[in-house]
């Protein structure tokens, strides 16, 4: 009787570990972002509307998301990284090509890029910057 309530509690906990992980591989952030510079900020700073939810249907993580390596270089992204603040790296000081040596020159390059390369998305300003 001992052994099956043991096996039972262990059981248990082994479930409810595993659905608790599974939960929290799930949470991919908020369905919408307000992206907006802080580091090296506009001087009319304008946020950009990001749905979030909306790449992710299309789009694996890593075809945005990236780290950043022992050596200072770009690494690749790994499934349930911690995702960082762009701007910890792209910010006036990392001193980065100018393409994307800011949050917004970087957002500018990736999003407008990919875009333009999908014929898919907004590429004017308006349609961003709200």
């Amino acid at each position: 009787m001992k052994k099956t309530v043991m096996y039972a509690a262990a059981f248990a906990l082994t479930l409810g570990l595993g659905l608790t992980g599974n939960l929290m591989a799930e949470d991919k952030g908020p369905a919408d972002l307000i992206l907006q510079a802080t580091v090296d900020a506009a001087a009319k700073p304008k946020p950009a509307t990001f749905p979030h939810a909306k790449h992710q249907e299309k789009m694996a993580c890593g075809e945005c998301h990236h780290s950043k390596g022992a050596d200072g270089k770009q690494a690749a992204y790994v499934e349930g990284q911690k995702i960082e603040k762009c701007e910890s790296c792209h910010n006036k000081a990392a001193g980065m090509d100018k393409k994307i040596a800011t949050f917004k020159d970087a957002a500018h390059t990736n999003c407008i890029g990919c875009h333009k390369e999908k014929k898919a998305g907004p590429t004017k300003c308006t349609e961003c910057h709200k």
